[in-house]
């Protein structure tokens, strides 16, 4: 289960208790109190404003106030790991570090909010969009793109394809169904997804796909379940993404769907399906990006600087996986090792920084 260590949770409560009470309030109190409030009323109803305010500022005071440094770890493995080196970087610096566990689609309000600092690994085709508006109204800032390539799609074991030779063409999904079924899908095959939006469900809308969705919680369970496939040979289809662990120890390949473009995920004429937008795959050789809470540079200038420094390869993200992973390292250790490995990037990076 995933636990945010952050004043969401009771800036929430608060809101949700405070609301309750003045609709109970109103419910059940005077009949005229819905055309007009006397001031009996009225003060009531600002009592409970003060203290939903009051709450909001006591649980849920933003990182610009706070002499940490504040960063998010995710549901998977390299962001974990990477954010680790980079907080050991930073306390380097002499600047305390806090880590805080969020998932991804949380992330863009702590951000917004200050209530964490800046996100290491930023997705394109997972997160682009989203980042995209964010940059662009101000809420967030851009701190630069990595190296490295990345992709988020179907994938599947090499060796499924002795048994479905038509594979990697998204037309055998269809066909090669029955190898993907489970005891309760009514005959459909089925893909297993992670807790992030990709927009698998519309894929399976807009190209026909005979297949239902299995929703794992984060990598690690798709690690077991991929682990259980492999282990027997058996077929499999589910989310992975590269750079990542499996780059160099499990063989496979990404399901060949429709190329990207823009126009497939707004007009449904555009494609295969004329009725449906998503008739494509995700997109291919995306960015990897840096995002920042827009006071970063003001409150902590060595901090950006050296986010904007950093950037990762391919090699250097299914590292920080593989040592997670593989290793069976926890975030600190695989951390530590991947920094030896790296130390002359490292090195680099840190000569760029400033001085605090």
């Amino acid at each position: 289960m995933e636990i945010v260590v952050t004043g969401d949770f009771y800036f929430l409560f608060a809101i949700k208790f405070s609301v309750s009470v003045i609709t109970f309030y109103l419910k059940h109190g005077e009949p005229r109190l819905t055309l007009r409030l006397n001031m009996h009323h009225s003060y009531y109803v600002k009592t409970l404003l003060s203290l939903l305010f009051f709450s909001s500022t006591l649980w849920s005071k933003p990182s610009h106030l706070s002499d940490k440094v504040v960063i998010p770890t995710n549901n998977w493995s390299s962001q974990r790991v990477l954010s680790n080196v980079v907080g050991q970087l930073i306390e380097n610096l002499d600047v305390p570090v806090e880590y805080v566990n969020i998932s991804a689609d949380r992330q863009w309000g702590a951000l917004k909010r200050g209530v964490i600092h800046f996100q290491i690994e930023v997705w394109e085709p997972s997160m682009g969009q989203e980042f995209n508006q964010l940059v662009a109204s101000g809420d967030i800032i851009d701190l630069g793109t990595h190296e490295a390539k990345v992709i988020e799609d179907w994938w599947y074991p090499k060796y499924v394809e002795d048994l479905c030779p038509e594979l990697p063409q998204w037309q055998a999904l269809n066909q090669c169904r029955a190898l993907f079924k489970g005891s309760k899908t009514m005959g459909k095959g089925i893909y297993f997804g992670g807790p992030w939006n990709y927009g698998d469900a519309d894929i399976i809308r807009a190209l026909g796909l005979n297949f239902s969705i299995e929703r794992l919680p984060d990598d690690v369970a798709l690690w077991e379940e991929l682990s259980r496939a492999t282990q027997q040979k058996r077929p499999i289809l589910m989310l992975n993404w590269s750079p990542n662990w499996t780059d160099d120890y499990i063989e496979g390949e990404f399901i060949n769907f429709p190329l990207y473009s823009e126009q497939c995920e707004k007009e449904p004429e555009w494609g295969l399906n004329k009725k449906l937008v998503k008739d494509c795959g995700n997109r291919r050789g995306g960015w990897l990006k840096k995002a920042a809470t827009p006071n970063l540079k003001q409150r902590f200038p060595c901090v950006y600087n050296l986010i904007q420094n950093i950037s990762f390869t391919n090699r250097m993200i299914s590292d920080a996986a593989s040592l997670a992973v593989v290793e069976k390292l926890s975030d600190q250790a695989a951390a530590i090792e991947w920094s030896k490995k790296y130390a002359n990037s490292i090195k680099k990076w840190s000569s760029l920084t400033c001085q605090q």
